[in-house]
């Protein structure tokens, strides 16, 4: 087992629910169920979101108060505990610092590295900056850049770039499209399972 490791995870699906699927539901909107397993263009998504916010006059606190509701998935700590007790993990999210924090908590304080909203001082969701352009994909090119070898898994479009560029890669509870459209990837649905699988490939 090589100590040059860094297993690399997404964040919704993988170890929390979809935050804005538990949004969707908490505020009564279903146009936001929509996430980046029906829209790979992250960019556009976020766009669309922010406007539904607005129209509807819901900004960050409503969304805080619904992720403070929010548990990780059952089993997701355990994994992780175990994890990050024999390898680096860094989980890599397209989520947003003001969203992750809360469920950092819960998770046992990994780390994370994710993005930022802009919110003006009314609490209303004006825009937000991503890290980095493809920050999946381009964090996982960085740590390889430094020496390290990634093993990274995630679940849905915006997770394949980081998947393909690693040395080893997994879905993990991905959707049956995803799961057909790359079958070079194995596909997980259980956490013993799949830390099976993370353990083999270190």
């Amino acid at each position: 087992m090589s100590d040059m490791n860094i297993v690399c995870l997404d964040l919704e699906g993988v170890l929390v629910p979809e935050i804005w699927i538990a949004f969707s539901e908490a505020s009564g909107i279903p146009e936001l169920k929509r996430t980046t397993r029906d829209e790979p263009d992250y960019d556009k998504l976020m766009r669309w979101r922010i406007g539904i916010l607005k129209e509807h006059g819901l900004g960050l606190k409503e969304i805080k108060e619904t992720i403070a509701k929010i548990d990780p998935l059952p089993g997701a700590k355990e994994f992780l505990d175990e994890l990050r007790s024999i390898t680096q993990v860094i989980i890599l999210s397209d989520t947003f610092t003001q969203f992750a924090s809360p469920l950092m908590e819960k998770l046992g304080w990994p780390t994370i590295m994710c993005n930022t909203l802009e919110v003006a001082p009314d609490g209303e969701i004006t825009g937000f900056r991503m890290r980095v352009k493809d920050s999946k994909l381009s964090t996982v090119k960085a740590l390889q850049s430094v020496g390290f070898e990634t093993i990274a898994a995630g679940d849905s479009h915006n997770d394949l770039g980081m998947i393909a560029a690693s040395k080893a890669g997994f879905l993990f509870r991905s959707t049956e499209q995803i799961k057909a459209d790359h079958p070079e990837f194995p596909a997980f649905e259980e956490y013993d399972e799949f830390l099976e699988a993370i353990k083999k490939a270190l």
